[in-house]
């Protein structure tokens, strides 16, 4: 009841940046990947060069910064019984570990939220959706709950990277003041292009440490490579399916073996899902053109 006249109050009053698309009715990880592919396509139309960065964030979830979640409702102009509420709610928890029948002791949870509640998600992206307010205006960005992604396109490949780093520090200087922490080994560097040059390796760092260079990445189940051609994924796609029609192969002997009704269960159970969920990349950019 709490958590959907939260959400209610928070939509009402657009508090959550529309580009946050993680626990939110009516999105899904659809309106981040038609983003950044129509980012792309709209790059390539003008001849010019976009790159993408995509972040690891450490234990976000864990990480959370109490505070910082009361005074971003504080901000938003939240008053009276809620924020109480909600100050209650995230104050003194603890948790134990199981194994078996055996308890450890009780741990004191300082930062965080309780993992399991409705009302941790909305908190979640309450806070963290404050980093987008963070970058400069020529660098895009999204989140789909702690999946970060930003870019920048343009025809100079040094100003591009430039206003890179320029946003990359802001957002790492973000994350210092709010108790998170971004990876720069598990952080990605993407340079979406078609043209024929010979480019450099570019040098990006968080902290002095690099973030290493990639042809292709897998952005929320969506393997995008540096050409837009899907070609990795449709590999990934056929080989996902192929293991999954083993299982039929198995079940479907001549001399013994499943019906074919059972078969066509298992179809639909299996392997109907993962075309229609991965394959719509297929699709989507003939849809776009």
């Amino acid at each position: 009841m709490v958590n959907a006249r939260l959400v209610f109050e928070l939509k009402k009053q657009g508090c959550i940046s529309p580009l946050q698309s993680g626990f939110r009715r009516g999105r899904s990880t659809f309106d981040n990947l038609v983003l950044l592919e129509t980012q792309i396509r709209n790059a390539f139309v003008r001849r010019n060069h976009l790159v993408s960065i995509f972040f690891d964030t450490e234990n976000a979830y864990d990480r959370t910064w109490r505070y910082g979640i009361l005074l971003a409702l504080f901000n938003f102009g939240f008053r009276g019984h809620l924020p109480i509420f909600l100050r209650n709610f995230l104050s003194h928890r603890t948790f134990r570990v199981r194994i078996g029948n055996f308890y450890s002791n009780h741990f004191i949870q300082a930062e965080g939220v309780p993992q399991g509640s409705v009302l941790s998600v909305t908190l979640f992206i309450v806070h963290l959706s404050q980093i987008l307010h963070h970058l400069p205006s020529y660098v895009h960005g999204s989140l789909y709950v702690d999946d970060l992604q930003i870019s920048c396109q343009g025809s100079n490949m040094n100003m591009i990277d430039r206003q890179l780093q320029n946003a990359v520090n802001k957002l790492v200087a973000w994350c210092d003041n709010n108790g998170h922490t971004i990876s720069a080994e598990n952080s990605r560097y993407v340079h979406f292009c078609r043209k024929r040059n010979i480019h450099l390796d570019r040098n990006i760092q968080i902290r002095n440490a690099p973030i290493p260079v990639v042809n292709e990445i897998r952005f929320l189940g969506v393997i995008f490579d540096r050409t837009l051609i899907f070609l990795p994924h449709i590999l990934h796609l056929r080989k996902k399916c192929e293991r999954s029609l083993n299982i039929l192969k198995v079940l479907s002997r001549t001399s013994w073996g499943a019906d074919r009704t059972s078969l066509l269960r298992v179809y639909q159970a299996v392997i109907s899902p993962v075309l229609i969920m991965d394959a719509w990349c297929l699709v989507l950019p003939v849809l776009l053109s």
